[in-house]
């Protein structure tokens, strides 16, 4: 008899009552024939605070659940945590806000297995609320979906992927401490995983959805994102360019940011357009930053998610 194939599904979360959203979808998944499927779920709370809404799922879950406890307000910990109590030959991440549809892991592994991908990336539904601004539903700015460049995907987030753990771009790989507390470690790793020969694939079936909640249906909030989106890319591009190739790099985001400031005063009266130019104008300014050493924002493990 062929043995099973083994997938943990890692959910890390702190001080999110929506964990108990997230397992019950997990508990309506439909697990793909010859899988033995897993879930790690890591506490990343100085106190075990999500410990009672673990053991209220597990009787629900059609799989074991395995709760750590990895103190705490690093993300990097939590990720980390996960990658060492897993011996699986896949892991999936997904976050504790997001509920995943039924299809999910079936999707993910089945483009897995058609493309013979390190990495395979789903697509994340934005679910707004009624106060969430027009400009904002219109231009779907909180969905999540990868950047193609010149063709291929060259990094990656954790909010919905499906990981290959025997393959060598991941083996042994590990989430970055220091980008633990501003974001960013995601596309760090994932940067490094196509740099070591690891391909990133997409299947854009396989759906998770996030509720995007009024501290998030903001415009400051997602400047707020950009920014530190651009300075874990500049970080990223800080330490392969020194001295004038640092210098051009910066001078090329610096111009990109001027451009998109253009832009939106050209589209001042269209909301969408001129608030993605914006955001994007944001991106680049943040690389600047990343690019000369500006110390990261430093979200993680705030108020938002204070209880």
């Amino acid at each position: 008899m062929t043995a099973p194939l083994r997938i943990d599904i890692a959910v890390c979360t702190f001080r999110r009552p929506a964990l108990s959203e997230t397992l019950a979808s997990l508990s309506k998944l439909i697990v793909p024939a010859g899988v033995r499927l897993g879930v790690i779920v890591a506490d990343n709370d100085m106190e075990p605070s999500a410990r009672p809404r673990v053991e209220a799922a597990a009787p629900l879950l059609p799989t074991d659940i395995v709760y750590v406890h990895c103190p705490a307000g690093n993300i990097s910990i939590a990720r980390n945590a996960c990658l060492d109590h897993t011996d699986a030959d896949f892991i999936a991440f997904v976050d504790d806000d997001e509920t995943v549809d039924p299809l999910w892991l079936d999707r993910l592994l089945a483009a897995a297995e058609r493309s013979r991908a390190d990495v395979v990336l789903g697509p994340v539904r934005a679910l707004y609320g009624p106060d969430a601004p027009g400009w904002m539903r219109s231009g779907d700015f909180h969905a999540t979906r990868p950047v193609w460049v010149n063709g291929e995907i060259r990094t990656g987030y954790t909010c919905n992927v499906l990981m290959r753990l025997a393959a060598p771009s991941i083996a042994g790989r590990r989430f970055d401490l220091a980008l633990g507390r501003s974001g960013g470690e995601d596309t760090e790793f994932f940067t490094a995983v196509h740099a070591a020969g690891g391909r990133i694939a997409f299947a854009e079936d396989a759906w998770v959805e996030e509720p995007v909640p009024a501290a998030r249906a903001r415009f400051s909030w997602l400047a707020r994102r950009r920014l530190r989106m651009g300075q874990t890319h500049g970080r990223l591009l800080a330490a392969r360019h020194e001295g004038a190739a640092r210098l051009s790099a910066a001078g090329l985001a610096a111009a990109k940011c001027t451009a998109c400031l253009a832009g939106a005063t050209a589209f001042a009266l269209s909301p969408v357009r001129r608030n993605r130019f914006l955001l994007r104008g944001l991106l680049h300014a943040g690389a600047v930053g990343g690019l000369f050493g500006t110390r990261a924002i430093e979200p993680y493990g705030k108020l938002e998610t204070a209880p």
